[in-house]
């Protein structure tokens, strides 16, 4: 059942899939994001962690891209065609880093210890 699944989402085996990525592409090449740059830490406490543990670089660059993409949002202009040419909205920064912590967390709640994180109310 899961390789099912699987072969529905895979954007080489389904051509709804190929063309939601199409899509999807274009739309994120025209702001400037990455696919990574949609996640929000807020939501989830394991993307936090993840984005503290990626070098500052990293972090700074995907900064600049939101803060671009809002810029442009609210311009309601798109970056020039050049620009758009050089972008790479599925080169990944994030998915290695979220693996792991999401491992480790696994691990912790495996072996009875207390979790790293948790959500607090202020």
């Amino acid at each position: 059942m899961a390789s099912f699944l699987q072969s529905l989402i895979d954007p080489r085996k389904n051509w709804l899939a190929k063309q939601h990525m199409k899509a999807l592409s274009s739309r994120l090449r025209r702001y400037g994001l990455r696919y990574d740059d949609l996640y929000d830490p807020y939501y989830e406490l394991d993307i936090k962690e993840a984005l503290n543990r990626l070098p500052r670089e990293i972090v700074d660059a995907r900064n600049q891209r939101l803060k671009r993409a809002m810029d442009l949002s609210m311009k309601h202009e798109y970056l020039p065609e050049d620009l758009q040419a050089m972008q790479t909205p599925f080169r990944s920064y994030l998915q290695e880093m979220l693996t792991l912590v999401k491992k480790e967390r696994a691990e912790r709640e495996a072996l009875g210890a207390l979790p790293l994180y948790q959500r607090t109310i202020p």
